[in-house]
């Protein structure tokens, strides 16, 4: 139970804090001004991508991996 309390609680951690980096970033620059719902959609699931991969590196670095 322990386990699952901690993944849930480490990636949710990665997604904000990733999504807080992301935000940094000038999505303008690349995407199209004129569909600004495109733009934040495409930092969402970059924010989630991005989260999933640092959340399972973390959680396979320490003993939450599982075993």
């Amino acid at each position: 139970m322990q386990f699952y309390i901690v993944n849930i609680g480490v990636h949710l951690l990665c997604f904000i804090v990733c999504f807080y980096a992301l935000s940094c970033l000038k999505f303008e620059k690349f995407c199209d001004v004129r569909y600004p719902i495109k733009v934040q959609l495409l930092l969402l699931l970059m924010a989630l991508g991005l989260g999933y991969l640092v959340a399972q590196f973390l959680l396979a670095l320490t003993i939450f991996n599982g075993l």
